[in-house]
């Protein structure tokens, strides 16, 4: 147990505070449950709230590479309006709802790259505190991740995944940002895709997928890419043959970005183009774990926790108006 001393705003000798998130990955839209743990200091408080927020690290499309920012997606009360008395004891159990679009920061128990954190704030007498801070994991729903192992199935190789700040212009995203997973092609298309980039924006109807082929220099370069979107029912995961259907979105994909139609307009937002869900066909058969998107990169899953305090730092400057 690591409690984390108030030693900022609420002054030296105030509380100190560790939350505790449930064991394994969280999933978007499902529920995250843990306590929050509070110790009292060098005399009586009273605590007027208790706050998580769910923040990210996101890159700032446009902008410069190493521009990057924290943002707020969620904020969650979970507790106040209690006296904590001097070097008492307090624990607050909660269970809240993360939204539908939280990012996927792992599959098969492989680190994708994306760095969540879930972010304990106190207010007392006025005065608010960041206090703890805690890697969250979240893995993918039952349909983003039968649709990432086609794509394995299928050839495709995993090279990255980021979050990206801003809106993707025609969809019911509903965050600040969105996720995008860059996969590479198999060797028969490389001549010509240079890469697949894949966002899912998941709601409780279902999963919007957004693919664009072939992302060169960013939003502003001249080039041929293409953007599709796609829809997907969750309670069709199960019934559907996701090889067939994520071939058939690809074939659509590739004969686009093949007849260099117009590339879409970007400004704040991405350009998409609708179309249709799949339909339901046989179920996939011996998918393995683990051969989803090929070798995963990026950090393992103990080395994110040392280093979410690094992926955070300097947040108390930014973001605290984002989401």
């Amino acid at each position: 147990m690591v409690f984390k001393k108030l030693l900022g705003a609420l002054g030296v000798g105030g509380p100190s505070v560790d939350t505790v998130l449930q064991p394994g990955p969280a999933l978007p839209g499902g529920l995250l449950s843990g306590e929050v743990r509070l110790r009292g200091g060098g005399s009586d408080v009273t605590v007027d709230r208790i706050s998580l927020l769910l923040v990210a690290r996101v890159e700032r499309e446009g902008q410069e590479e190493e521009d990057e920012a924290t943002v707020v997606l969620e904020r969650f009360t979970v507790g106040g309006g209690f006296r904590l008395a001097e070097e008492a004891d307090h624990t607050v159990p909660f269970t809240v709802t993360l939204p539908w679009e939280t990012p996927i920061t792992e599959l098969h128990g492989q680190h994708l790259g994306p760095v969540l954190g879930i972010r304990t704030e106190l207010e007392i007498a006025g005065a608010r505190d960041k206090g703890d801070l805690d890697a969250l994991a979240v893995g993918p729903l039952p349909a983003q991740e039968a649709i990432l192992e086609a794509f394995g199935q299928l050839g495709y190789a995993f090279r990255s995944a980021d979050l990206e700040l801003g809106h993707i212009r025609g969809t019911g995203q509903q965050l600040p940002c969105y996720q995008e997973i860059e996969i590479l092609p198999p060797a028969g298309h490389a001549h010509t895709v240079n890469e697949i980039e894949v966002t899912f924006i998941a709601a409780p109807g279902g999963l919007e997928i957004v693919i664009e082929a072939d992302k060169r220099a960013g939003l502003f370069s001249e080039g041929h890419d293409t953007v599709h979107r796609f829809t997907a029912s969750h309670h069709a995961a199960p019934q559907t043959d996701w090889n067939a259907q994520v071939d058939a979105w690809l074939k659509e994909v590739i004969a686009g970005h093949e007849s260099h139609g117009a590339p879409p307009s970007y400004g704040d937002e991405h350009g998409a183009r609708h179309r249709s869900g799949p339909g339901a066909g046989a179920v996939v058969a011996g998918v393995a774990a683990g051969v989803a998107v090929g070798v995963v990169g990026g950090m393992v899953a103990a080395e994110v926790v040392d280093e979410i305090g690094d992926a955070f730092e300097g947040e108390e400057d930014e973001g605290e108006d984002e989401g």
